[in-house]
């Protein structure tokens, strides 16, 4: 009987175990079904903020690239702006300066145009002058040329010896 007692003694502990496993099992299944039922709405409230909040989250940090971006999208805007506008500003020194050139250069070409035409004018005085002292000249030569030819004899000319012969002639006639 000793030997025989030990066996059902386990055989009692392990049905008992099973026993008692199973009815925990149907006892949590039958309480699992009104609390599922029963839900707090408080835990659904919890849970439904904590989605938000991570939707939130998720949002929010799209929207700090999104800002990280754009920041550096006008960064780069502003140095492109900031570098035209030094183009632009070193653009209209120029045309600032050039056009002080243009100006120079017009007051330089007016004053050479002007002392051009003031030489021009002192050329065509000089060959005036010229041509009449070329005039004077020839008719000098002429004369000369005349005289050298006995043509013309100044020693018998009217006008010098128009006095004298009006007093020689007086006097022939008077004698």
């Amino acid at each position: 009987m000793f030997i025989d007692t030990p066996n059902t003694l386990l055989i009692a502990t392990v049905g008992a175990f099973v026993l008692g496993w199973i009815v925990g099992r149907v006892g949590a299944a039958l309480s699992a079904r009104p609390k599922a039922r029963k839900r707090d709405p408080r835990d659904d409230r919890i849970r439904n903020l904590d989605a938000e909040l991570r939707i939130a989250q998720t949002e929010a940090q799209k929207s700090r690239d999104d800002a990280e971006t754009t920041a550096k999208e006008l960064a780069e805007a502003r140095e492109q702006s900031e570098s035209r506008d030094n183009v632009i500003s070193e653009q209209q020194t120029t045309i600032h300066r050039l056009r002080g050139d243009l100006k120079e250069s017009v007051l330089k070409t007016r004053e050479l145009r002007a002392e051009l035409s003031d030489r021009a004018a002192e050329s065509v005085r000089s060959e005036v002058k010229l041509r009449e002292v070329e005039t004077e000249l020839s008719v000098a030569q002429a004369s000369t040329d005349l005289i050298a030819t006995g043509v013309l004899d100044y020693s018998v000319a009217p006008d010098a010896d128009d006095e004298d012969l009006e007093t020689s002639g007086r006097a022939k006639s008077a004698s």
